[in-house]
């Protein structure tokens, strides 16, 4: 018998009567390690004669491989027992009351749309919502948005490659304002709706993210001026803001979709580092921000959607929930909102008893 052989054979022997953990890898040291009984016969190899080597090496080599699986599976053995043994210490009484648990928290976004809906909804709004893979049709042509318009690029929006059944070009919504379209189309008039959802354009940094939220507002009834309009932003930003210094401005603008159109500034201060709306836009210490766009809609659109814009009139307007949610609480990185950091979370989400309530007060301590 060879060398190899008679210490593969003790090997295995001693391996196989090892007491515990700390016996077996002694044992592993002994021989496997690197100045190990069966490592020092690999270095003989190189002593030998090539017919020698040819007889020996496998010898050696089978020998190093038995000793270390049979080190491995002692090693499993230990450890099966191990656990084994912790598990049949181990109880759990079931007639214990339950331990404190992190209760998941509800993101700003659904906190926000939910003060928008609580808002709007007793100012005698309804909820609508669409689908956010629309046609090309009730995202742009319907909206009065010219074919050369850039918004229609493809370097702002997602296209798919496949048109519709209709051959309409298929999309990812740019605004939620299809959703306008198609409730005018099923509902005919008067309306009032608030549109809120996700939204998508091909735009990404520190304030814009390629999936977003927006929402929008309707009103199409007789004899509607831009005064309603000023009034019900108004109404919806002190409560929204819990506020009455709230003071608006409107500059006139252009949007396709409206005419005449206006861009909203709100007067806000800053404190803290941060802005906070309220106040005197042209006081000391105040300065207007560019808060949503709105307008008179477009005579146009309205015939667009099968009414007669002899007879109905309205006003519309959008702005983007996350920054809503980023101005209301004090957030400074839009980014973080998609990020799903359970620490972000954490400290800017809400409790999901925190209901708003125009009654309690619509905002709730994050």
């Amino acid at each position: 018998m060879s060398t190899a052989e008679e210490l593969k054979n003790e090997a295995l022997e001693r391996i196989a009567a090892a007491a515990d953990a700390d016996a077996l890898e002694a044992l592993r040291v002994e021989y496997l390690g690197k100045q190990g009984t069966i490592s020092a016969l690999l270095k003989t190899l190189g002593k030998m004669s090539p017919e020698e080597r040819q007889a020996e090496g496998p010898r050696i080599q089978g020998a190093r491989a038995a000793a270390a699986d049979a080190i491995t599976a002692r090693k499993d053995e230990f450890e099966r027992a191990e656990l084994e043994a912790k598990l049949a210490t181990e109880t759990l009484d079931l007639t214990l009351p339950a331990p404190d648990a992190p209760m998941g928290s509800v993101h700003p976004v659904s906190q926000v749309m939910d003060e928008l809906a609580e808002i709007f909804v007793d100012l005698g709004f309804a909820v609508a919502t669409g689908p956010e893979i629309e046609d090309d049709w009730h995202n742009f042509t319907a909206l009065n948005m010219a074919e050369t318009h850039p918004a229609r690029a493809m370097h702002d929006t997602f296209y798919f490659p496949d048109s519709d059944a209709d051959g309409n070009r298929m999309l990812l919504r740019t605004h939620t304002s299809p959703v306008q379209i198609r409730t005018m189309v099923e509902q005919g008039a008067p309306l009032r709706i608030i549109a809120p959802g996700k939204v998508y354009r091909s735009d990404s940094d520190a304030t814009h993210t390629p999936m977003f939220h927006q929402v929008e507002g309707l009103v199409i009834d007789r004899d509607i001026h831009l005064g309603h309009l000023k009034w019900t932003l108004e109404t919806f930003l002190k409560a929204f803001f819990e506020r009455e210094d709230i003071v608006l401005r409107l500059r006139p603008s252009y949007f396709p979709f409206t005419e005449p159109s206006v861009e909203v500034d709100v007067g806000y201060s800053r404190e803290g580092g941060r802005r906070v709306v309220g106040g005197d836009g042209n006081a000391d210490g105040h300065a207007w921000m560019e808060l949503l766009g709105s307008g008179m809609v477009n005579r146009r659109v309205i015939e667009m959607a099968g009414l007669d814009p002899d007879e109905w009139q309205g006003f519309a307007w959008g702005l983007g929930v996350d920054r809503l949610a980023m101005l209301k609480y004090g957030m400074d990185d839009l980014r973080a909102f998609f990020d799903g950091d359970p620490r972000w979370l954490g400290h800017y989400g809400f409790s999901p008893f925190d209901q708003p309530t125009l009654s309690a007060g619509v905002g709730a301590c994050a």
